[in-house]
């Protein structure tokens, strides 16, 4: 009776959707309601035949679940904790270690430790893989599921087994999970040079980080000599507060555009008309883990000639999630469109590559560190402009400006080398007043002095 129920609601459901004039896209739903029976079909004999009783509920949620999987890395079905999880996410505050993750192949591959987080100061890196959690081997399990054991009440301690590539032996790490309450915007002032971090773009991050300007300059009595906006390992968040913080820096303009699958489905994203800095220099650092939202950041400041971009090749995910709901507590993450910066160049798979490369030589396991990034995920989104690996692999070429190992700058109190540098940039300015896009010139001709 069930499977003759729901035969004929599939086959109603899309008949109402069959334009009663076009006999081409009925003969492709004719096909399609072939495939509906053939569907119903395994979903009778796996609740008539398998081994154990089945819950339908679960069956089908496991459908859905399958075919958004099937689409792209970042589709997904939301059951109850899922979505919730989601939510938690948004609003910047959960229990847990800190850590963004995705899956490679089955296994649990970290794309970036949040900063000041359980999983940054036990010195996990990007590229490392957790096997086991608790002495549970962690495979062939869904990121969902994956994500949901290293959660938990803070205070309780976990174990993770990591692989790191390049090491011959798995280690263990033992962490406490944490409240994971993450303040977006932190900021100090080095050498006359406003530092400003920013963590994840969850709510209000622009507005923090129009209180950043203004603290630095109340905190030297002056104007800095410019700005450093860190985007390191920062995995994105909410396009509205990318646009915010681009709006700190810019004097309006386009931000960033995002296109859906037919080309006149464009929507434009712009900035205010007012830099709140004055037009003065700025550097954006990234790296492997700057995604998403950190993206869109770093190309519109690019593409406006405002900052000068350093450090390393981003994490290239340029498309954008739609988070749809199903019922009041589930729903689906589904990817609608792609972002392009101000110049139309997609982010999608190659990422925003930086004005100057400079590698984090002050880790001493740089070198053998294998960056995560959007190419490397099983059914990612093509980029259309089709990034080349020759491209790519550019990234891995050595600069001999950087030469020095991690134990010479570590004797000369230099623990992180690209915020050094990028503080270094900015002074040799000297007090010559530039800004806007003069700023930017002048800082990538310091940047090779």
């Amino acid at each position: 009776m069930t499977s003759s129920f729901l035969r004929n609601a599939f086959a109603l459901s899309a008949l109402a959707l069959i334009p009663a004039t076009t006999a081409a896209l009925a003969e492709a739903d004719a096909d399609n309601y072939a495939a509906i029976g053939e569907f119903m079909d395994v979903f009778q004999k796996v609740r008539s035949d398998y081994v154990d009783k089945v819950d339908d509920e679960k069956l089908i949620r496991g459908a859905i679940s399958g075919m958004l999987s099937s689409l792209d890395p970042h589709s997904n079905y939301l059951d109850e904790s899922e979505f919730q999880n989601l939510t938690i996410k948004l609003e910047g505050s959960y229990g847990g270690l800190g850590l963004s993750v995705t899956m490679d192949e089955g296994a649990v591959k970290i794309i970036a430790p949040i900063e000041d987080t359980p999983g940054y100061r036990a010195g996990l890196k990007s590229g490392d893989y957790i096997t086991y959690i608790n002495g549970e081997l962690i495979y062939d399990i869904s990121l969902d599921e994956a994500v949901a054991k290293m959660r938990g009440p803070a205070g309780t301690p976990i174990k993770l087994t990591i692989v790191r590539p390049g090491r011959d032996k798995p280690f263990d790490v033992d962490l406490v999970r944490e409240k994971i309450d993450l303040k977006p915007v932190k900021w100090e002032v080095k050498d006359g040079v406003g530092v400003i971090n920013i963590n994840e773009f969850s709510a209000n991050t622009g507005a923090d980080v129009k209180e950043a300007v203004r603290g630095i300059t109340r905190a030297l009595g002056r104007k800095p000599a410019g700005y450093v906006l860190d985007l390191r390992s920062n995995p994105g968040g909410i396009l509205g507060e990318a646009v915010s913080v681009s709006g700190v820096f810019l004097d309006g303009g386009e931000v960033v555009s995002d296109r859906g699958r037919n080309k006149t489905d464009i929507r434009r994203y712009n900035a205010d008309r007012l830099d709140d800095t004055g037009g003065a220099p700025v550097i954006v650092l990234i790296d492997g883990g700057s995604a998403s939202a950190s993206e869109i950041v770093a190309g519109a400041l690019q593409d406006h000639h405002r900052a000068l971009i350093m450090g390393e090749r981003s994490f290239g995910k340029g498309s954008v999630q739609t988070v749809i709901p199903i019922s009041e507590q589930t729903g689906i993450k589904l990817t609608t469109s792609r972002y392009y910066t101000p110049s139309g160049r997609s982010i999608q798979e190659g990422g925003i590559k930086p004005d100057v490369r400079v590698p984090q030589v002050s880790d001493p396991d740089y070198k053998l560190r294998q960056p995560v990034r959007e190419s490397d995920l099983r059914r990612h989104l093509r980029n259309e402009a089709k990034a080349s690996d020759p491209t790519l692999e550019e990234d891995l070429k050595a600069d001999p400006r950087f030469a020095m190992t991690a134990e010479q700058l570590k004797a000369k109190g230099i623990t992180d080398f690209q915020l050094f540098y990028a503080v270094q940039t900015i002074g040799r300015l000297g007090k010559v007043p530039v800004s806007g896009v003069k700023a930017t010139e002048a800082l990538k001709k310091a940047s090779a002095k």
